[in-house]
């Protein structure tokens, strides 16, 4: 039937596709979750169980981070990776400071949302659109160490540092271990490392199933179009100064703005953060919609503005070529 070939062809779709159909059930039967057969079942557990899920795939995605990298490399994934957890804690600052409301609301965007969406970049786009564009490996391999933003971690440290939520230290250790744990057995064990990473993929289609059924449709339509708004604001926020940065490491600006994305399992944290700080358990649903929005919107923008980037860098090594040979 080509359901997987259909999933793919959509920005994102392993993670939005069971996303939607997960809220599309709460939605019709938003009563189901309080129902006790339905909690105790096998089908209750994979729908509500969405931070054992998170978990798994948290010690998958870190088993796929080596400790050893190459100059270059370490060079180029700290400079992108600081790059971001910069940009989101500035704006986290900010908002502070111009948005002292309980959620911390701008343009009907939560600084849960906010955080989340420009402090985690999408791997799997970035390494497609440097083994494209790029012209040296080291460009793909970068992401090593750009990984590290993933999971809820830098957000809850931002969201802290800000001022904008208080977490207490135990809460940053939990929300990292699962990381390091994949991390320490990948690195001890290459068998482990490809035994586990094979896990990322089966994993995202069901911890978004389990993050949509948490949403009720009804409570969060007008969440999509702020969410374009979030995905536009990282694209141009974060592709500025990742371009400034990646240039001064040595590259052409290319890495930096194909690293200028929201990835997919951003949409993941607001129910993470929320479970360990109450006070953003009620906009968690809509700041996980407006979070996958800008998914989308990212993995549409980023790819069209990477390949336009790479168009004008070679025209412009071009005539640099032939200045030389002229003279």
């Amino acid at each position: 039937m080509g359901i997987k070939r259909a999933i793919d062809k959509i920005p994102g779709g392993m993670m939005i596709i069971p996303l939607l159909i997960g809220a599309i059930i709460r939605t019709i039967w938003p009563h189901l979750a309080d129902n006790t057969v339905f909690k105790s079942s096998f089908t209750g557990g994979l729908m509500t169980s969405a931070s054992a899920l998170l978990a798994a795939f948290y010690i998958c995605l870190g088993s796929t981070i080596e400790f050893k990298a190459a100059g270059y490399i370490l060079k180029k994934g700290i400079s992108l990776w600081l790059g971001k957890i910069i940009v989101a804690a500035v704006i986290g600052v900010l908002i502070k400071t111009l948005a002292p409301d309980q959620n911390h609301m701008v343009l009907g965007l939560s600084a849960l949302a906010i955080i989340a969406a420009f402090s985690d970049t999408n791997g799997g786009l970035y390494m497609a659109l440097m083994g494209q564009f790029g012209r040296r490996a080291e460009d793909v391999a970068a992401y090593s160490i750009m990984s590290l933003e993933s999971g809820p971690f830098f957000t809850m440290l931002i969201l802290g540092v800000a001022g904008l939520a208080s977490f207490p230290l135990m809460s940053f250790i939990y929300a990292i271990l699962p990381l390091v744990l994949g991390m320490i057995l990948g690195n001890l064990d290459k068998d482990m490392r490809k035994f586990l990473s094979q896990g990322q993929a089966v994993l995202i289609p069901m911890f978004a199933l389990a993050l949509g059924f948490g949403i009720n449709l009804s409570n969060v339509v007008s969440a999509g179009a702020s969410g374009l708004v979030l995905g536009l604001a990282v694209v141009v926020v974060t592709g500025i100064v990742l371009i400034l940065l990646d240039k001064l490491t040595g590259g052409s600006g290319l890495a930096g703005l194909a690293g200028a994305s929201t990835a997919g399992n951003a949409a993941a944290v607001p129910v993470a953060v929320a479970a360990v700080y109450a006070g953003y358990k009620g906009i968690a649903a809509t700041a996980t919609v407006q979070v996958a929005a800008a998914v989308i919107v990212t993995s549409i923008l980023v790819p069209i503005l990477t390949a336009w980037y790479s168009r004008r860098v070679e025209k412009r090594r071009g005539e640099v070529g032939t200045s030389a040979k002229t003279a």
